[in-house]
């Protein structure tokens, strides 16, 4: 497994394997999880030395995020200098439970929600193929029923991958650990989603929670922080907000922290007081904290991280006419300049040291409330 950094020279590549553990649940005596806690602290010991690079599920350090991150860079440097990218996203049929246990203590690894990714239809169809033949080999198979490939161009181009004698579909997007991908590149369906989600959540619990009188206002906003809250944001790290963005998260927010606060908009009562009132943050000032606070895990990423190698790859090429998408690393770099005042040359130095840039994050402060 290989994924070579730089556009277009990024796209020279076989596959790229994100990973996620998917294991069964297990209900144990308070002995049998003492007993497992040892266990597992013995066994973690064997397996990480193992673990690559791609692997991110219930590793230290390593979330969702991370490859969510790196497939996002790659399609944007991707799009940036008109280079297609042929995608298959692979789902395996019960991944954990189709693993023979003499293979799983063998080679302690297994894969699943895996991204192939090349630059031609035949490279992908060599990768697929190898892949389907280690799958194979551990006793397990691709589900072509919910395994789809995608092509990121600015033409429509056809992508047509086998699994043995079955041809597989091409989707114009696809949900990746959560997060919406589109064959344009784009994430504005994806805010959509959230900004959907959150609202669903809300409609949900409008009557049993957010309007409860019986409730009081703490376990609400409990439930604000626990629930409204990860749906809305979920992948904002990959965010670029723009003007829309932001007033439309705004207005999403409000809507439910006004009920809480039992006011309407007819009430005409700013956001920040209501905020002030209910003890808690704006959601958008959230949102640039945790998008800084990524900046500076990337920046301090050690060299072989995949994450880390993306940022720090620099895409070289020639650009289409037209103007070019702001990319995610530039915006949160004009975020780390407009909001701390810290200018690009000197970010890596700045945001380089942890606890210095965790105290000016925290010192961040609130944007004039529009209202």
């Amino acid at each position: 497994m290989s994924i070579l950094l730089g556009a277009p020279k990024f796209l020279e590549t076989g596959l790229i394997v994100n990973t996620v553990y998917g294991g069964g649940i297990t209900l144990l005596s308070l002995p049998g999880k003492v007993y497992s806690g040892v266990l597992e602290r013995r066994v973690r010991r064997i397996v990480e030395p193992r673990i690559q690079e791609e692997q991110c599920g219930l590793c230290p350090g390593r979330g969702t995020v991370d490859q969510l991150y790196t497939l996002c860079r790659i399609l944007e440097g991707a799009w940036e200098f008109a280079q297609p990218v042929q995608m298959y996203f692979v789902d395996l049929e019960k991944a954990f439970d189709r693993v023979p246990r003499g293979v799983l203590w063998g080679v302690l690894l297994f894969a699943d929600d895996v991204v192939l990714l090349a630059s031609s239809d035949r490279d992908l169809q060599l990768s697929l193929d190898q892949f389907a033949a280690e799958c194979k080999a551990a006793g397990m198979r691709i589900s072509t029923s919910k395994s789809e490939s995608m092509v990121l161009n600015r033409k429509r181009v056809e992508c047509t991958l086998r699994v043995g004698d079955e041809i597989l579909p091409q989707v114009e997007e696809f949900k990746y650990l959560g997060v919406l991908f589109t064959s344009e590149g784009r994430l504005e369906r994806e805010i959509d989603r959230r900004i959907g989600a959150a609202s669903a959540v809300m409609r949900t619990l409008h009557g049993s929670v957010v309007v409860k009188k019986e409730l009081s206002r703490k376990a609400k906003l409990s439930i604000y922080q626990s629930i409204f809250v990860p749906a809305l944001t979920y992948g904002h790290e990959l965010w670029v907000v723009t003007e829309t963005t932001r007033s439309r998260v705004q207005a999403a927010e409000m809507s439910f922290l006004r009920r809480v606060a039992r006011l309407s908009l007819r009430d005409r009562v700013k956001s920040s007081v209501i905020q002030e009132g209910l003890g808690v943050d704006p959601l958008l000032l959230r949102v640039e904290r945790s998008q800084m606070r990524w900046l500076g895990h990337l920046i301090r990423m050690p060299p072989g991280r995949l994450p880390g190698e993306v940022f720090r790859a620099c895409p070289t090429g020639r650009r289409p006419r037209g103007r070019p998408r702001t990319r995610c690393r530039d915006y949160v770099s004009w975020l780390a300049w407009e909001r701390l005042g810290i200018p690009r040359e000197e970010l890596d130095e700045v945001a380089g040291e942890r606890e210095v840039w965790a105290s000016l994050l925290r010192l961040l402060p609130l944007r004039p409330d529009p209202g």
